[in-house]
C-alpha cells in the first residue's frame, strides 16, 4: 500500500462533497501537470490511502481521509470542449491525462493546518511544505500518513 495527499479547493469540491457523493465516491479529474499525472496513471493503486488537502484556502490543511477505489483511467474532462479542463492535444486512442476514483474514509474532527505540520519536526521532509512543491496529487510516507492522523486525534 502506498499513500498519498491531494489537493483541492474546498469551495470547489470538499471532503463534505466527498462524503455527500453517490456511494461517497467520485473521480478524481483535471489534474494537468505531467509529473502529477504519472503518480495517478502509474503507481496510484486500489487501497491505497489518501490525505485530502485543502489549498487556496484558510488556512491551508488536511481536512481527512480517502483511498483509491479505481486505479487510473483516461480522464473524460480532457475530451470536453465545454469543460474547464479541456486539452485539445489529449485524443481518446491516446490520453494524455488520467483520473482514479476516490472513496470518503473519514473527515477529521478538525483541520491539521499548514503551519502545524510545518512546526511538526515529524514532518520536516514531507514534500507538502518542501520550497516549490505546488503538485497536486504527491506521494507521502506511512510515517507521515500515520503522524497526520495522531495529530488530528489531540
Amino acid at each position: 500500500m502506498k499513500y498519498w495527499l491531494i489537493k483541492s479547493e474546498p469551495e470547489v469540491f470538499s471532503i463534505d462533497d466527498l462524503a455527500k457523493a453517490k456511494n461517497q465516491t467520485t473521480h478524481w479529474d483535471g489534474v494537468r501537470n505531467y509529473q502529477a499525472r504519472n503518480f495517478i496513471r502509474d503507481d496510484m493503486k486500489r487501497g491505497d490511502k489518501v490525505l485530502f488537502y485543502y489549498s487556496n484556502s484558510e488556512p491551508n490543511a488536511i481536512a481527512g481521509i480517502c483511498e483509491i477505489v479505481k486505479e487510473a483511467y483516461p480522464d473524460s474532462s480532457a475530451f470536453d470542449p465545454k469543460d474547464i479542463h479541456y486539452d485539445p492535444k489529449s485524443k481518446k486512442d491516446s490520453p494524455a491525462w488520467f483520473m482514479v476514483d476516490i472513496k470518503f474514509v473519514k473527515k477529521f474532527s478538525r483541520v491539521i493546518p499548514l503551519n502545524e505540520i510545518k512546526a511538526n519536526k515529524k514532518l520536516q521532509k514531507m514534500r507538502l511544505i518542501q520550497p516549490g512543491n505546488r503538485l497536486s496529487v504527491m506521494p507521502v510516507t506511512k510515517e507521515e500518513f500515520e503522524e497526520i492522523e495522531k495529530m488530528a486525534s489531540r
